[in-house]
Formats: C-alpha cells, sequence, structure tokens
C-alpha cells in the first residue's frame, strides 16, 4: 500500500523549491539574537510574539504593506557574520523539511548600510550556503543551493547587480531577479541589464503578475525574455471560465515557462482570496509548468512541506502530484541539465517510487 499522505510523510518526501527569499526566511530568535546585537528595536521582544508580528503583519492582503515586514530583517543582516549565519541556517532549516534542491534569493544592495561592499555581501552569504550544506550532510539531509542575486525595480542599479551576480557565477550564483512592488515599476525599465545577462547567456527570472495583472506578465516574457516568472499568478485572467486559454496564457503553457507559485503567500499579498480559490489547482488540471514554493518562510509562517500539505488537502493530490510539482521545479533550476537530470533520477523519483508502492 502506498504510504498515507500527511504532514510527516510529506516531510520526508524531497522537495525543490526556487522561490524562497533568505530575509524572508529568518528564524525568530535569530532576529532577536542579532536585533540586539546591532541595537535595531523590534516590534515583539519574545520569539513567540516576534513569530506572530510578522505573521499579522504580512496578513493584510496588500503586498506593499507586506514589504514592511523586511525592515526588520534586513537591519540585522548588514554584517558578514548575520548574513553568513542567516544563510547557513536557512539551508539548514531547508534540508531538515526534506527540500534537496533550493534557489534562495536576496538582493544585495540592501546589505551595504554599514559598509560592506556588494561583493562582501554575495561572499558572506555563499559562504552560509556552503556551510549549511555541508553540515546538513554531515546529519544525512544531502541538500543543493544555488543562489539568485536580486535587484531591486524601484531602484536604479540592476546592470549593476546583473554584473556582480554574472561575476560569482562559477562560485554558486545560478541566476538573476528583479524585485519590490510591481505597480509603477514595469520590467521594462530594466532592459539594459536583461540584455546583458541574455549577452552572457544568464539565467534569469522576474517578479511579475503578483500584484500586477497581465501586461507585467507579458512584458517580462516578451520584451525582457525572462525564463521563469515569479509568482504569475494573474496569468489566471487569460484564461475563460470554461477553460479556453487566452493567447498569452497559450503561450506560456506552450513555451512551458515555469510559473514559481507560493500560495500562502499569494493569499497574504491578496494575489489570491484562498487555497480553494487559488489558480494552481486549475493550472495544475492544465498542465501548465507550475512549481510550488515558500516566497518567505518567516512572513507566512510556513514551509515546503506546509504549503505541500496545504495543496494535498484541498485539492486531494496524491503522490504522484506531489511528485509532479517536484519534477517540475527541478526541471525549471537554473543548474545544470546533467545536474538536474541527475537529482531527479537519484534523489526524486526512486523514493517518490517507494512512497507510492
Amino acid at each position: 500500500m502506498p504510504t498515507p499522505l500527511d504532514a510527516d510523510s510529506i516531510r520526508t518526501a524531497p522537495k525543490v523549491l526556487l522561490h524562497d527569499h533568505l530575509d524572508g526566511g529568518l528564524r525568530p530568535a535569530t532576529v532577536l539574537e542579532l536585533a540586539a546585537e546591532v541595537g535595531h528595536e523590534l516590534p515583539a521582544d519574545t520569539v513567540a510574539g516576534l513569530a506572530n508580528w510578522f505573521r499579522d503583519a504580512s496578513s493584510s492582503g496588500s503586498l506593499e504593506r507586506y514589504l514592511e515586514t523586511f525592515a526588520h530583517t534586513v537591519a540585522v543582516m548588514q554584517t558578514a557574520e548575520g548574513l553568513r549565519r542567516v544563510a547557513r541556517e536557512a539551508v539548514l532549516d531547508l534540508a531538515w523539511d526534506g527540500v534537496v534542491y533550493a534557489e534562495i534569493r536576496w538582493a544585495p544592495e540592501q546589505h551595504t548600510e554599514d559598509g560592506l561592499t556588494l561583493e562582501q555581501v554575495v561572499e558572506a552569504v555563499l559562504e552560509g550556503f556552503r556551510e549549511g550544506e555541508a553540515e546538513s550532510a554531515a546529519h544525512g539531509r544531502l541538500i543543493r543551493v544555488g543562489a539568485i542575486v536580486t535587484a531591486m525595480r524601484h531602484a536604479a542599479r540592476s546592470r549593476e547587480i546583473a554584473e556582480l551576480a554574472v561575476r560569482y557565477r562559477d562560485d554558486g550564483v545560478v541566476g538573476f531577479d528583479i524585485a519590490g512592488a510591481e505597480a509603477g515599476f514595469p520590467p521594462t525599465r530594466h532592459l539594459d541589464a536583461f540584455e546583458y545577462l541574455r549577452q552572457q547567456n544568464f539565467h534569469f527570472t522576474i517578479h511579475a503578475g503578483e500584484a500586477f495583472g497581465l501586461p507585467s506578465i507579458w512584458e517580462a516574457i516578451q520584451w525582457c525574455g525572462t525564463d521563469r516568472l515569479g509568482h504569475g499568478v494573474r496569468i489566471v485572467d487569460d484564461i475563460a471560465p470554461d477553460g479556453e486559454l487566452g493567447r498569452l496564457a497559450q503561450y506560456v503553457r506552450d513555451k512551458r515557462i515555469p510559473l514559481e507559485m507560493a500560495p500562502s503567500s499569494n493569499i497574504q499579498t491578496g494575489a489570491a482570496k484562498s487555497i480553494a480559490e487559488h489558480p494552481i489547482g486549475l493550472l495544475r488540471r492544465l498542465h501548465f509548468r507550475v512549481t510550488v514554493n515558500t516566497d518567505n518562510r518567516l512572513m507566512s509562517d510556513t514551509s515546503m512541506t506546509r504549503e505541500m500539505t496545504l495543496l494535498a488537502e484541498e485539492f486531494d493530490y496524491g503522490w504522484a502530484d506531489l511528485q509532479w510539482f517536484t519534477i517540475n521545479a527541478m526541471k525549471s533550476a537554473f543548474i545544470g541539465f546533467d545536474e538536474r537530470l541527475a537529482i531527479i533520477n537519484t534523489q526524486i523519483k526512486p523514493v517518490y517510487a517507494a512512497l507510492m508502492a
């Protein structure tokens, strides 16, 4: 008989995470300790109180309000030691959650207030990732982590940050991203960065179709040439009630453009009303390249296990569905084809086969 599908068994299953923000995944206890070290005032002074504050403040239904919570996490990530610790702990937490491959993103330009250079920020985070991988492996949990270097869409440093990402492509940086509030800051403001990345044969993803609609998705694909869509929830606006696809939705599906969806986060930011009404159910039925992600584990009080469990319970998914999401993500990762295939064939398929046996 197949292994019963519940949160405990889902935690043991291999998972792949493509959209996870480093500054959105800190442990509450770490925020408290680092804040005390640097003298930053927090809205709560206990681990439970701080965790509750982050969750509640992130559940307003506004992306802008959601993004305000990052003022506290970014404030405690201004030293090399703090960055390295946060990166190491992120890897350990994901490995414990059964994640075998993750791409974690952050914006180096937000971590230079105390004098760190962009290069020092990147090097500290990469060092933390490697430490986390080694410590996880020592405990029998294999995880590979790739870094995605992000530029803020409201700033004017995207070309500089793109060059930074490419400079560290052989040291663990696998991609580039732009993030931040979508409204008023279209991806086409950063065309020079995306043109440079394409010239360098470098991968990139773009936050699009979360707080803003189809024009954001269209620009990210047709003007900027993105490899993946960060969230892309609003692609559902181009699908008729009878399931007929509009031209943009058809293109996204035909081209197998990955959608980096994060159900709990999408509900908090108002991109979806509930798990039951989240477009992921429809898009999975229509065979879009859908992936499941955490986005910001601290703000959403979530994990990959929780996201998968919520979907399984709401849509009556079985192991085959969870494997489908996982392989979708691994196929869409920004590492080489041989590496992706090896993880699928050695770390994903055998375990799911055993769970389904």
